[in-house]
């Protein structure tokens, strides 16, 4: 059997079906207010030894399943079929399972795990990012978590290297360009810090995404949150813009703020006001805008900036025109994942099943119903 390789706890959505290969363990950040995720794991760089070693070790399981392949009597074939009935001998192994995806994907893309891969010297990168070209032949893309931070203090020309060396997509936490919100989450960036990150990895000519949070300025700072947030994306142009709106759950700081009554979160209504503001306010850019985590209240958010736009902001009116039960239909549909469309809240069976919840929770103020969908949404992180 070959040998085993580590794997992070996260993954950005759009890698679902890429190689995930762990070049440092949890976030060297590690304070926002708003993220549980890594707290209280200590954050360490792998070395390049280390990861070299896993990355041969992955290669060996990709054998592995071709090995399966012919004693399945497939010939080597690496089709579904044969890819399903390779994992139903052997469901509960990780290390198999991980690539399988990865095939399943078309073997195409690889994910750096975790929260900032770019912190570690530029030549480990450099070489870790050439063994896997070399070890994957059919890769196409190389995607990464970074900090702003950590992006605004690397210069162009180690930034251009890594892209030559394989590196296509990074990610960024942008989350507010409102310095108070900032602050407020300790998010340790500053809104010019985020914009000089953004362009350094843009003239490096590598794709970026930025990551906002709907509803992280609170019911105080909603406006400026939207506004300030448009401004700071506007003057970084990114790829792509994912939205991804706030959920409290216990385990994050944020949680014992608003115990305390230091954060009052939007509900979905308000929320939607503010991400209709924000989307109001991008102008002058060509960038797209995703709509792809589950957590988010209106899946069908997506499009291109800027011919899409009109659309967008239709989506929202229609939404906010609604009537206050219709808004609670949808509302409570998506949270139950029973709804990703506006359109799906006039159909059955899912209307039905959403009416007879509301009825017997009997809610007869919208904080009855806010208090239980926050508790849903806690579950999907």
């Amino acid at each position: 059997m070959p040998p085993g390789f580590e794997q992070g706890p996260i993954r950005p959505p759009s890698e679902a079906y890429s190689l995930l290969l762990r070049v440092t363990r949890n976030c060297p950040w590690n304070r926002c207010a708003f993220c549980p995720v890594y707290k209280p794991a200590k954050f360490s760089r792998r070395s390049r030894e280390e990861v070299l070693a896993d990355i041969q070790a992955m290669r060996l399981w990709l054998d592995e399943i071709k090995a399966r392949s012919w004693q399945l009597g497939a010939a080597g074939d690496l089709s579904l079929p044969t890819l399903a009935a390779v994992e139903r001998r052997d469901p509960e192994n990780p290390y198999l399972r991980a690539l399988l995806l990865f095939l399943l994907g078309g073997a195409e893309t690889v994910f750096l795990q975790d929260a900032d891969s770019l912190v570690i010297p530029t030549d480990n990168l450099v070489a870790i990012l050439q063994s896997l070209r070399e070890t994957f032949p059919t890769i196409q893309r190389i995607t990464s978590y970074a900090r702003a931070q950590t992006l605004s203090r690397r210069t162009k020309e180690e930034l251009t290297e890594i892209r030559k060396a394989g590196l296509n997509r990074i990610h960024v936490g942008l989350e507010s360009g409102s310095d108070r919100v900032l602050e407020k989450m300790s998010k340790g960036v500053t809104a010019e810090r985020q914009i000089r990150a953004g362009r350094n990895v843009k003239a490096a000519g590598m794709e970026l995404s930025e990551y906002v949070m709907p509803g992280l300025g609170g019911r105080e700072l909603w406006q400026e949150h939207a506004l300030e947030t448009a401004r700071v994306l506007n003057a970084i142009a990114p790829d792509f813009i994912r939205l991804r709106s706030l959920a409290v759950p216990p385990g994050a700081p944020l949680f014992a703020m608003v115990e305390a009554g230091e954060f009052q979160p939007p509900n979905d209504l308000e929320i939607a006001r503010e991400l209709r503001l924000f989307l109001e306010s991008l102008e002058g850019i060509t960038s797209r805008i995703v709509s792809d985590h589950i957590l988010n209240l209106f899946p069908e958010i997506e499009g291109r900036l800027p011919e899409d736009q009109p659309r967008l902001l239709a989506l929202l009116d229609r939404f906010l025109r609604l009537g206050e039960s219709e808004q609670m239909v949808y509302i409570l549909g998506r949270r139950l994942g029973l709804m990703d469309s506006l359109d799906d809240r006039e159909r059955e069976p899912a209307r039905g099943r959403v009416l007879e919840l509301l009825a017997r929770l009997q809610a007869k103020t919208h904080d009855d119903l806010d208090r239980v969908i926050r508790e849903v949404m806690t579950r999907f992180i």
